[in-house]
């Protein structure tokens, strides 16, 4: 079949045959799809009309805010679809893909802990959003990192303290849905202690029940009782709760402990299937049944699977009904959860101004930054970005203080590349900046640094990720997040 023909065309022949074809869109509905390029593709718009739940966006769906707004037009024209996207401020934007966020992220609103703060930010991160016809954020992050090297989640959570992260959550929360923009809580039951990343494997969570109690699931039931309107399972395991299975195939956790237990009854959605932690696990067609069996109401899926591959989970799904090891009544359960989350899409809420995002945005980010020692008058400046690999739930978004100090020259060195010898003698007789981004987690970028520091210890030190490991250097300058934001007001403690 070809890359633009109707996905759910099989379906509807199949649903024909039967008799069935309501079935086939309640198995539609459950799906949250993906799709590159920045207009709709037919085979998008075919699918809405015939009842697929919505879409998620992605950085390669973005230009700029006029044009993301007639997308999603565009898409609501072929139905009511849930119009999502992963927009957490700090290092993971999808607006600012291009540019970096005008906003510090959650580390440094943790670090500054002004709750009042932290709800400006998301409500003015949330206008943005509905000026572009976005209607659900995949955010935010409520994890607790208590893993120093936790690959994924780092400076996307607020800290590592559970009543922090939870009061946090909270006014996140009431920032986008003030603003008609529905928060999607992440990643539950929680990601902070992991080691590694579940686009790549599964992680495992290793802690008692009683532990999780006491701190990943704390920043959750604050949510639910906040009225978080929905909530992301997560591709992790957790022995005492899920056994071996990753999370989000889990009814003990979807059902059993958020459901009954926790006694939340907004839609449930999953991280991205096509991660390798259920892609090359159970697979995505059987991952779709497993999730929605386990309580999951919608199916997120990022940019890999195609066409054929949402048409053959749709058969999935409808095949698992007629196998009974799905029922339609989950299906009908699934669909009425997000019926009424499209109904609250249409009430009115009030508005955040047009122009606060880079107001709030800088404001937040220069009450986070901290600078220890002194960086001292600039003299003819030569900084050195140690560029760092980003996780593939950051992507390619631009970082580093180079659009605020023109006045300098830039270079950016793969750690395992760089000629520390050659990079001194450029420096000579200049300031010299280091700029590091986790440099905790990347011992070469470490390596690097501690060679250069041994030879000008008057260096400046900018840590654009968690400031966990702390050089002796001249000045040491932790920003708590690699946006744009978090740049400018580093630049700004250095030309001070």
């Amino acid at each position: 079949m070809s890359a633009t023909r109707d996905p759910l065309a099989g379906a509807a022949d199949m649903s024909t045959r039967t008799g069935d074809r309501g079935l086939h869109r309640l198995a539609a509905g459950a799906l949250l799809i993906s799709f590159r390029g920045t207009t709709a593709p037919d085979w998008v718009l075919r699918g809405l009309e015939d009842g697929l739940g919505g879409v998620c966006l992605f950085g390669f769906n973005v230009a700029e805010g006029e044009q993301v707004a007639a997308l999603s037009a565009r898409l609501n024209e072929a139905g009511r679809p849930v119009v999502s996207l992963d927009e957490e401020g700090g290092d993971v934007t999808r607006l600012a893909y291009h540019t970096g966020s005008a906003y510090p992220g959650n580390a440094a609103l943790g670090a500054v802990d002004d709750v009042a703060l932290t709800e400006r930010v998301y409500h003015a991160m949330a206008a943005d959003l509905a000026r572009c016809g976005v209607n659900l954020d995949m955010g935010p992050v409520a994890d607790v990192n208590t893993a120093d090297d936790n690959p994924i989640i780092g400076t996307r959570s607020f800290g590592s303290s559970p009543d922090l992260v939870a009061r946090h959550t909270v006014a996140a929360v009431r920032g986008l849905q003030s603003a008609g923009i529905a928060a999607c809580v992440k990643h539950f039951p929680g990601h902070g202690a992991t080691h590694q990343d579940s686009h790549l494997e599964i992680p495992l969570v290793d802690a008692s029940f009683d532990l999780l109690r006491e701190r990943e699931l704390v920043p959750f039931i604050a949510a639910i009782e906040a009225g978080a309107k929905s909530i992301m399972s997560a591709h992790v395991a957790v022995p005492d709760l899920t056994g071996t299975l990753p999370a989000t195939l889990s009814w003990e956790t979807l059902t059993r402990l958020l459901r009954r237990e926790m006694g939340y009854d907004g839609v449930v959605i999953t991280d991205a299937l096509d991660m390798h932690a259920i892609s090359r696990s159970v697979g995505l067609a059987e991952g779709a049944v497993m999730a929605l069996a386990a309580g999951a109401d919608l199916l997120c899926l990022g940019p890999l699977p195609t066409p054929e591959d949402v048409r053959g989970m749709v058969d999935h799904i409808v095949d698992a009904v007629a196998e009974g090891r799905l029922t339609a009544q989950r299906l009908e359960e699934a669909a009425a959860r997000v019926e009424r989350l499209r109904d609250w899409f249409g009430a009115s809420h009030e508005r955040g101004e047009a122009a606060e995002s880079d107001v709030v945005g800088l404001d937040a980010a220069r009450r986070a930054v901290s600078l220890t020692g002194s960086a001292g008058p600039l003299v003819d400046p030569f900084v050195v970005e140690i560029d760092t690999p980003p996780t593939i739930a950051v992507g390619e978004v631009p970082w580093g203080i180079a659009p605020w100090l023109p006045q300098a020259e830039i270079v950016r060195v793969k750690p395992e590349e760089a000629d520390a010898g050659a990079l001194l003698g450029r420096s000579r007789d200049r300031s010299l900046i280091l700029v590091v981004k986790d440099a905790h987690r990347h011992a070469r970028s470490r390596d690097l640094v501690s060679a250069l520091l041994a030879a000008r210890p008057d260096a400046v030190v900018v840590e654009m990720g968690l400031p966990i490991w702390r050089p002796d250097a001249g000045a040491y300058i932790a920003t708590y997040g690699a946006a744009r934001a978090n740049a400018q007001a580093a630049v700004e403690l250095l030309t001070a």
